[in-house]
């Protein structure tokens, strides 16, 4: 059988599996194929191994078992592309095509929105289940130049409680650290890069929210959830690895992820931080119902996976007391607020044999209120003997009752005795331990969605984390002067916690964001601005954006609406903007296009091959080419970037 008539039948084969048959676009999934076969799937493998040429082409028999052979199956759709001859007009075009898996190579993906849109919550289950489309770019390393350069930064605009101004120097604090709370608009590897220069060993806390890669209707479509298995390790690996390198000796990495994912990302981060580095993982209730679309476990949680940069350098701080812990103390003199716990010992240890030193006789005057060790005339005695007669011990020695007795020991009459209890005072607890289960009622997605709504008036976002458990992640990870950053913003969650502690607190901390999508000016900025207005916070917050090259034409190619749209901007690509060097543009223009073959593809694969032949490593204009004429750049965006920098 010729390699087309195996085509073919592969083809005809793998339709049958209702999966991958896209009945609206009349092709196969290939991205869930791919991860089909990464995880083994036994529908899967019995329906290649029903077919003779399929099971001699991708399995190799062991004594009695057939294996399939993963990496030769995702070679040949690769290769082949079941659903249409995108690959072949990749190859016509001049675009290369690899033939290595990402876990084979070291590889960074680049990931570019289709649309930037605000999604509203509450959407219907249909709604979930439209397709939105994002484009991935994978260049191999030595593919890379300019890429990771510094930025140029444009488009700068100071935030405060009472709008925007105009900005004119940058705060720096006495070690010439960059003191401003930061959004940023730009890709975030990208991103990243940019603020090593000046953030590398300053930032305490990395908080992420990265995109989940499940398939189900729980995807965050404001990202891209339709990476392959490996695709979407090699994008978290290429920016935890940069990500490291901004935090303090002391920092801490943090990321939420689902099931999906978690046993991979945590290998991925152990790989990176080290083993011995990992500080533990929680389990966070967000959907105490559970989601019943799940095929067999209602999902109620999701993980935070808690990493260090150096375990013999972090902490782990506690969490404050509870509003339930806080009820308690219900009791106040002078020093405050307080709770009474009984000073005789009860339970394991307690009896007078267990304490050495803890039994002996505490004396009182009821009349005079005093306490006296020392037997003295008008004084009862008091021993440590409950009510069954058996003689326990106290919990403080003689020593620290004396030092403590006015401040922390109450004596009251109970029937016709008296009893002694410590005064436990709210002052003097520092919190509780964050244990590996968190399950308050606020760290709910509906609080998250509630929060936003009480701000905006309506619903905006899709699936927003709760500013609750963000700022109880910041109270277990920051004190007052640190430095956070999240590099997955969305909605802004962690720049409203940081806020809201810093006026619980009185801290200083700052934060810094970075965005790709366009909501970041219809719902992150806009969310922070109001969060300082409802709150009455005297702060700030620097927007600013990468500087656009390659990344403007992109925008204006995945804008087309026709093939018509596409043909005409063509002369503007390979005269205004950066293709590969093997893009062999004549060909395209005169040939390819007019091809009949090529309009069938359909608008979106369209989409993708010209996106594809724009160069990658000129998707931003470098800082380096700030002062380059062709780009346009503002003299006061050159100035601010160059202070940004501090650079002359």
């Amino acid at each position: 059988m010729n390699n087309q008539a195996f085509k073919n039948n592969l083809y005809r084969l793998l339709k049958k599996d209702s999966r991958l048959w896209d009945d609206e676009k009349k092709e196969l999934n290939e991205t869930l194929l791919k991860d089909l076969i990464d995880k083994l799937d036994e529908k899967l493998i019995e329906l290649l191994l029903s077919d003779k040429e399929t099971k001699g082409k991708f399995f190799i028999k062991i004594k009695d078992v057939f294996v399939l052979k993963q990496n030769d199956l995702k070679f040949f759709i690769d290769e082949n592309k079941l659903d249409n001859s995108y690959t072949q007009y990749q190859n016509k075009i001049g675009l290369r095509v690899g033939n290595k898996l990402l876990s084979e190579r070291d590889e960074v993906v680049l990931n570019w929105p289709f649309k930037d849109c605000v999604l509203e919550g509450g959407m219907t289950k249909e709604d979930q289940k439209r397709n939105e489309i994002f484009f991935n770019e994978v260049l191999a390393k030595d593919e890379i130049d300019r890429l990771y350069d510094s930025k140029a930064l444009v488009n700068w605009k100071r935030y405060t409680a009472k709008g925007k101004k105009k900005v004119k120097e940058l705060k720096r604090d006495k070690d010439g650290t960059i003191r401003e709370n930061l959004i940023i608009k730009g890709n975030n590897l990208l991103a990243l890069h940019s603020l090593k220069e000046q953030f590398a060993g300053k930032v305490k806390l990395i908080y992420i929210d990265p995109p989940y890669n499940t398939s189900t209707s729980a995807n965050t479509f404001a990202y891209n959830n339709t990476f392959n298995h490996s695709s979407w390790l090699a994008f978290m690996k290429n920016r935890i690895e940069i990500a490291r390198e901004l935090l303090t000796d002391d920092g801490l990495f943090v990321t939420a992820i689902d099931h999906y994912e978690m046993f991979y990302l945590g290998v991925l981060a152990d790989e990176i931080f080290g083993r011995d580095n990992r500080l533990g993982v929680i389990a966070a209730v967000h959907n105490p119902g559970g989601r019943q679309d799940d095929k067999f476990f209602p999902t109620a949680h999701e993980n935070i996976l808690f990493y260090a940069k150096n375990i013999n350098n972090a902490n782990i701080y506690t969490l404050g007391l509870s509003e339930e812990k806080l009820k308690q103390f219900k009791l106040q003199d002078k020093y405050g607020k307080y709770k009474l716990r009984g000073f005789r010992r009860s339970g394991n240890n307690s009896n007078r044999e267990d304490g050495q030193g803890l039994y002996y006789a505490i004396y009182f005057n009821p009349k005079k209120n005093d306490i006296s060790l020392d037997r003295t005339n008008g004084f009862v005695e008091i021993l440590p003997i409950d009510d069954r007669g058996v003689e326990k011990c106290w919990r403080w020695g003689r020593d620290t009752f004396l030092k403590k007795m006015d401040k922390y020991i109450e004596i009251k009459k109970v029937g016709d005795k008296f009893d002694i209890y410590v005064k436990e005072r709210e002052c003097d607890y520092t919190g509780e331990k964050a244990k590996t289960i968190w399950t308050n009622t606020k760290y709910t997605g509906q609080t998250g969605t509630n929060s936003l709504k009480i701000l905006f008036g309506k619903k905006i976002f899709t699936y927003p984390k709760s500013p609750y458990m963000m700022k109880d992640i910041l109270k277990i990870t920051t004190k007052e002067n640190d430095i956070i950053l999240d590099y997955h913003a969305g909605s802004g969650t962690t720049a409203h916690a940081v806020l809201e502690l810093n006026k619980e607190d009185g801290g200083n901390r700052k934060f810094i964001l970075v965005e790709q999508m366009n909501y970041i000016n219809t719902v992150t900025c806009p969310r922070v601005q109001k969060v300082m207005q409802k709150e009455n916070i005297d702060d700030s917050f620097l927007y600013v954006e990468l500087a656009k090259w390659n990344e403007e034409a992109k925008e204006k190619i995945l804008k087309a609406k026709s093939l018509g749209e596409l043909e005409k901007m063509f002369d503007e690509l390979y005269e205004r903007y950066f293709l590969n060097y093997n893009v062999e543009t004549k060909k395209f223009k005169e040939k390819i296009l007019k091809e009949e073959e090529f309009k069938r593809i359909g608008l979106n694969k369209q989409k993708k091959l010209f996106v594809e032949m724009l160069d990658m490593n000129q998707m931003y204009v470098n800082f380096s080419e700030r002062a380059d004429k062709k780009y346009k750049l503002s003299k006061e965006d050159i100035a601010l970037s160059e202070k940004f920098y501090n650079s002359k």
